[in-house]
């Protein structure tokens, strides 16, 4: 195992650094995933002492890999008897946080949907698409519960709901919906080959945003960021509080890689150009 950590140490480095202010904090931060990943988890004390920062120096960096979606906290597993006292908070990596690193998943799930085709067909795939969306679609639909019928308030909250699951997603208001934009996707690689997996996300976030919605662009297809339009009610405006944004006519780049795209006058419910 000491040859692939050494690998992974090596490829986070040079080829996925963790954004930063400056290239030092992203080196910085950089060292802080590889800690994380080689212990499980670490306290901001026992970073400090490994990087040698103060404990406020470690937070300021997981502070900002925390709104990354890299790290999160939780309750630090005690060796020997539990002392008096709240119990101390570890810092460890999210899915996010681990994906950065060198894995086989991706081919192996490939390889997997490739026998699935071949047995049953586009059908069986798209089934398989549905069967695993419907688990996201589950733990995405209590968030949704209190964003009330404003667009842009359901894309917001589908956006806290779908970073929690590894997403990196974000929320704008347009002046006739709202837009949903995933900053990472945890199938990419897969989908590129079988769009039947963005055709189910894409079926999915219409459910839960409980209207018709179009895939502007996707990760699998070659775009930056997977962008969701999610059109408001007839003759609403989106957000009241966002006048900034609802003024703005959004730009759509000859490229079609940005985030913040102007939707086309038709939306559709799942399908996509994955």
């Amino acid at each position: 195992m000491a040859p692939q950590l050494d690998a992974a140490r090596a490829s986070v480095v040079a080829s996925h650094p963790v954004p930063g202010s400056d290239p030092q904090d992203s080196r910085t931060r950089d060292k802080v995933i590889r800690l994380l990943l080689e212990n499980g988890q670490l306290t901001a004390l026992e970073l400090g002492k490994h990087l040698g920062l103060s404990p406020a120096g470690v937070r300021r960096h997981l502070d900002a890999l925390s709104e990354q979606g890299r790290v999160t906290c939780r309750d630090a597993a005690v060796r020997g008897p539990r002392g008096r006292g709240r119990p101390a908070r570890a810092f460890v990596l999210t899915e996010f946080g681990r994906a950065a690193f060198p894995h086989t998943y991706d081919d192996m799930a490939a390889a997997a949907l490739r026998h699935i085709a071949r047995l049953g067909g586009p059908d069986a795939v798209a089934a398989f698409a549905d069967e695993q969306v419907t688990k996201l679609e589950a733990r995405c639909e209590q968030a949704l519960a209190d964003a009330g019928d404003d667009a842009f308030a359901r894309a917001e909250a589908l956006a806290q709901a779908l970073s929690e699951q590894g997403y990196a997603a974000t929320a704008s208001a347009l002046a006739s919906g709202g837009q949903l934009c995933q900053h990472h996707c945890p199938v990419a690689h897969v989908a590129a080959e079988f769009p039947q997996l963005c055709e189910a996300e894409t079926a999915a976030i219409s459910r839960l945003a409980g209207s018709h919605v179009q895939r502007l662009a996707t990760i699998a297809h070659g775009d930056g960021v997977c962008t969701t339009y999610i059109p408001g009610p007839s003759g609403v405006q989106a957000h009241k509080h966002e006048p900034e944004l609802l003024t703005a006519k959004p730009q759509r780049l000859a490229t079609g890689r940005n985030s913040t795209q102007e939707p086309a006058t038709t939306t559709t419910s799942g399908g996509t150009n994955a």
